[in-house]
């Protein structure tokens, strides 16, 4: 049979049958019986909460007494605004002992004191890691100003 004939074939039959029944009295009636309500397990509950204060409590003596409470993020911020004033500090290192123009040295100190303000506000608060963009741009600010005055 080609494929001509058969969707012919599937044209002549018809677009809606309806049903040799009504099939709704059925449905409503299982319906209306209701599903079997499970059985009350009032235990389980308890056996999940006392499975988290097991666990709760196998964590805590695991830790031991000198276990560290040092946020691995914070100490990652740490690092990461220690690398930056390192770097920030043999950049700068280039331009020791060159003259400075004075008209350009309050805004440099003025940099320096947010740097050093920076970095006490990451070291009360660690988690925040926006400072560590605010430093990276302040850092970046002192560099260009100093690199500009001194070479025109």
């Amino acid at each position: 049979m080609s494929d001509n004939e058969l969707r012919w074939q599937l044209r002549q039959l018809p677009r809606e049958i309806d049903p040799p029944r009504d099939l709704w009295p059925g449905i409503e009636s299982r319906l209306t019986r209701g599903v079997p309500a499970r059985p009350s397990r009032p235990w389980r509950g308890w056996a999940v909460a006392a499975s988290l204060c097991l666990a709760a409590g196998l964590a805590w003596q695991l830790r031991g007494p000198d276990a560290p409470r040092a946020d691995p993020q914070a100490s990652v911020v740490q690092r990461e605004a220690e690398a930056m004033t390192r770097e920030y500090e043999a950049a700068l290192g280039q331009f020791d002992g060159l003259p400075l123009p004075a008209p350009i040295e309050p805004a440099l100190a003025t940099l320096d004191r947010s740097a050093v303000e920076i970095r006490a506000a990451l070291a009360t608060d660690p988690q925040a890691t926006f400072l560590l963009d605010q430093l990276r741009r302040t850092y970046a600010r002192r560099l260009d100003l100093t690199q500009r005055a001194l070479t025109g």
